[in-house]
């Protein structure tokens, strides 16, 4: 009986056609849906092109570079020599400090300057006022970090606008905020306040939009003033908004931002000031010294992604959706 079977379905199959495969089911539908993928295109060959292939330079963090053998597998390979010299460098681990502060300082100070402003135009009932301050707010995004440390140099220098007024209204002694190291990640930490909170608080009053009005109606028969509205039922809404936000800016918590840095550096507060992205171009374009350099580029991307993980798993355990 079981032979008399397999012979009929063999011969069904034979009548019918072999059924596709997963391939085949996957060839046919991006035919369908080609000029979806089309649209895609430009993006995945900027990755491609851009993120992917360049990948191939991270080679050079185990070998002696030498760029005069014309090639990058020409170069001796030292293993992971380079990598234990980033544990070995007095000033590497200063650097890694002077980074892990701005970066700490920038999600402790200006990540939730966001949140606030977001909840403050949410609260706005004017849409004229509401529509206007959000288009003030988030105009110095566009402004490049040449322009915005200009701006801030010109009002903070010796004879700036604000030394001016401290000596001449108030008769205080001028302070050198661009040159005193003490005052180098406060300066830092003011400017991306500046530039960039009032970007982020699009995504928030998106989240907020998306608030069922009928949460604060129930609150307020169950006679919550606006404070409570605000911590019972605004900010549970936009949470796990918060939580996908603040993972991705764990993983950048090594990335400070290179031309900002750069443009605020001076012989003064170097030390205070130098953070690995700086760092990573002194050394291996201004020193040639490009192993070490892509080794401390590796390594921050490693640390990167393990942060990532581990705030995505904290996430979950915590009830939260997280990013995958």
């Amino acid at each position: 009986m079981g032979d008399l079977e397999r012979m009929e379905q063999s011969i069904a199959t034979e009548r019918i056609g072999t059924p596709p495969g997963r391939w085949d089911k996957l060839k046919r539908r991006m035919w369908r849906e080609r000029y979806v993928y089309m649209l895609l295109l430009p993006g995945v060959l900027y990755y491609i092109v851009y993120r992917y292939i360049p990948m191939g330079g991270l080679v050079i963090a185990f070998q002696e570079f030498n760029p005069f053998h014309g090639s990058i597998w020409k170069n001796d390979w030292v293993g992971l020599k380079n990598f234990a010299r980033i544990f070995e460098d007095a000033e590497v681990v200063k650097v890694i400090w002077n980074t892990l502060q701005l970066s700490f300082l920038q999600i402790f100070m200006a990540f939730p300057i966001s949140i606030v402003l977001a909840i403050m135009l949410n609260e706005a009932r004017n849409e004229a006022f509401k529509r206007i301050v959000q288009s003030m707010v988030y105009l110095p995004h566009f402004l490049s970090w040449v322009v915005v440390v200009g701006i801030f140099v010109v009002f903070l220098r010796g004879e700036g606008l604000i030394n001016t007024f401290l000596v001449g209204k108030l008769g205080w002694e001028p302070i050198p905020f661009l040159t005193d190291p003490a005052l180098f990640k406060p300066v830092v930490i003011l400017q991306v306040i500046w530039k960039e909170s009032g970007w982020g608080t699009i995504i928030f009053l998106a989240a907020l939009a998306g608030v069922n009005p009928s949460l604060y109606e129930a609150a307020v028969i169950d006679g919550a003033n606006r404070w409570r509205q605000l911590w019972h039922v605004t900010l549970p809404a936009i949470r796990s908004v918060i939580v996908i936000l603040f993972i991705l800016r764990l993983g950048n918590v090594l990335d400070t931002g290179f031309e900002q840095i750069f443009l605020m550096l001076n012989p003064f507060n170097t030390e205070s000031g130098n953070v690995l992205d700086t760092y990573v171009y002194f050394k291996g374009i201004q020193q040639g010294d490009v192993s070490f350099a892509t080794a401390v580029g590796m390594f921050k991307g490693l640390v990167g992604l393990v942060l990532v993980v581990l705030a995505n798993r904290a996430a979950k355990k915590f009830g939260e959706e997280g990013l995958y």
